[in-house]
């Protein structure tokens, strides 16, 4: 067979969570499966890096996907023409868009849809095709692929969808995460913090990350805790009104910092360190930073919404996203009581499990072999 994917987010040194989604998922299914060839087909010119196995046949064709008006040009115009030359039987797309104007099966991975619970998180162009476009792309698929329970339930309530063409398929933990030794962990310390105590917060800058109401939270127990800091990793995504407002008024300010992208090496040690993980994000399809930590051996403080709750367990501290108060108390809990960070790093180690890319890439290849089939 000859199955065609969406790789436009192999981006070297800029795998995001999607794009790390689709790394590490293909480059094992691609080798698991030589007797199928798979076309690659990228918006710009492609790295090596990502062309996995003989098997692999890449394919550039801009113009480069960053608006919604280059979305439709892409999707709609060029992918299907891709589609015919290279005589795909089906056409994957692990960032959940398709094309409206071709006939063969096609099978996204839809990881969320928060812009449909928050759509003022996005700027207006990008709101209006997501929740244009994606119901239309629900129909569309010959079977969907999701990351969580939650997404799945998500999915049917909004769209319709029947229950038995969605796949649940759990995202992945990289085998580079484990947990530091003492001397990694003040190693991390010191880099990052001279040496201070931490609580790290993983996520690109995005409204949903609820990074506005972190600061907030961690303003006020900075307060009574003068030792502890706050170390914010992710790209600076949307800088929102409500990001400006929170930072402007923080009393403690020079106990944040900011490191930005990290690649996964750098990742894995500035968790080590950490006294805890920060995830109060207010919707997520499943949080692959939480799944991180918990492989770290780092109690995790998680908001209590969407699939969180699912993805750990008891292994997690939980906190209204919504409350600053209540993160202020959970992060003031881990700060505090060293028997309870002991027990959910415990806890999440044997959780973390399973979450495996090897077991992502299985369900993803099970799902497409049913269209295939």
């Amino acid at each position: 067979m000859r199955i065609a994917v969406n790789t436009r987010l192999l981006l070297p040194g800029r795998l995001e969570g999607i794009g790390w989604f689709a790394h590490e998922t293909l480059s094992r299914i691609v080798t698991a499966h030589p007797e199928h060839q798979f076309i690659f087909l990228f918006d710009r010119p492609w790295n090596a890096q990502f062309i996995y196995a003989p098997n692999v046949v890449p394919v550039a064709a801009g113009p480069p996907t960053r608006h919604p008006i280059l979305y439709r040009i892409w999707f709609d115009a060029v992918v299907p023409g891709l589609l015919r030359k290279h005589k795909a039987d089906l056409f994957l797309s692990p960032d959940g868009y398709l094309s409206l104007r071709t006939s063969v099966p096609q099978v996204p991975v839809m990881h969320d849809l928060n812009f449909e619970h928050h759509p003022d998180d996005l700027p207006p162009a990008y709101r209006r095709f997501y929740r244009k476009f994606f119901p239309r792309f629900a129909r569309k698929a010959a079977r969907i692929v999701t990351v969580s329970g939650f997404s799945k339930q998500d999915i049917m309530d909004r769209y319709g969808v029947p229950a038995e063409k969605i796949d649940v398929v759990h995202n992945g933990v990289g085998t580079v995460f484990g947990p530091a030794t003492d001397e990694e962990k003040v190693a991390a310390r010191r880099k990052l913090t001279n040496g201070h105590p931490y609580v790290i917060c993983v996520g690109s800058l995005h409204p949903r990350k609820n990074i506005a109401r972190l600061l907030q939270a961690f303003d006020r127990v900075a307060a009574g805790q003068p030792d502890l800091r706050l170390v914010i990793v992710g790209e600076d995504f949307w800088w929102d009104q409500r990001m400006k407002e929170a930072w402007k008024g923080l009393a403690h300010a020079d106990r944040v910092v900011f490191t930005g992208r990290l690649g996964q090496h750098d990742l894995r040690k500035a968790l080590g360190g950490a006294m805890a993980l920060a995830y109060v994000s207010y919707f997520e399809g499943f949080g692959i930073p939480v799944a991180e930590a918990m492989r770290c051996g780092v109690p995790v403080l998680a908001a209590k919404a969407t699939s969180l709750p699912e993805v750990a367990g008891e292994a997690a501290l939980y906190c209204d996203p919504f409350d600053v108060d209540d993160i202020a108390n959970g992060l003031r809990t881990l700060a505090n009581d060293p028997g309870l960070r002991d027990r959910l790093a415990r806890e999440g180690l044997v959780r973390s499990e399973r979450y495996t890319w090897d077991a992502t890439a299985r369900g993803l290849w099970e799902s497409i072999a049913k269209v295939l089939a």
